[in-house]
């Protein structure tokens, strides 16, 4: 009956994550506007500053912001460690001693557990989600224009001032318009 109801929260806690991880798989849909240049940030911090900003002086650019995706395999660890996370705590509230299962000796930290269960719950639960966070931060602040990179922190190591910014856009506004008045050549 035990190893039911472990086995039962084994499968509810890998089908929650599951059902919530994203595995890159699946697309978002985009919202297509025409003739309305597209400024994307990829920060939440310095993203509103500069949002209120640039749509003063920009009022015919959409800007829209979003996460920067850590790499792939940082993304499968911290969702390892979050289903890992769940299942120690149920054991550990359950009062279940996994080494047995093995044939190991238990070590001492998990006598510890069992006998300090709110404590070492707290201390799971607070040491893996510090571990999941370094996990998927990834320190970005990238910039696109009409999906082409015009700024990159992961390059530069810096974030632009909001002059450098402006000169940026200025620039690329007057390419693209310089480009958009050229005659289209057949080949």
């Amino acid at each position: 009956m035990e190893t039911r109801c472990l086995w039962l929260l084994l499968v509810c806690v890998l089908s929650l994550n599951h059902a919530t991880a994203d595995n890159g798989s699946v697309k978002k849909m985009k919202m297509q506007y025409t003739g309305m240049p597209l400024l994307k940030f990829q920060i939440w911090r310095v993203f509103e500053e500069y949002t209120r900003v640039l749509s003063q002086r920009y009022p015919d650019i959409r800007i829209e912001g979003e996460n920067f995706l850590p790499q792939p395999v940082y993304r499968h660890v911290a969702s390892f460690l979050s289903v890992f996370k769940l299942a120690v705590i149920g054991l550990i509230v359950l009062g279940k001693d996994p080494f047995t299962y093995f044939n190991m000796e238990t070590p001492g930290i998990w006598l510890w557990a069992q006998e300090n269960k709110i404590y070492a719950c707290m201390m799971v639960f607070f040491l893996s989600n510090m571990i999941e966070n370094q996990c998927t931060s990834t320190g970005a602040f990238e910039i696109t224009l009409n999906d082409v990179p015009v700024w990159s922190k992961l390059q530069s190591g810096h974030l632009p001032s909001m002059q450098q910014l402006v000169q940026i856009l200025e620039n690329e506004m007057k390419l693209s318009a310089h480009m958009d008045s050229l005659p289209h050549r057949r080949a």
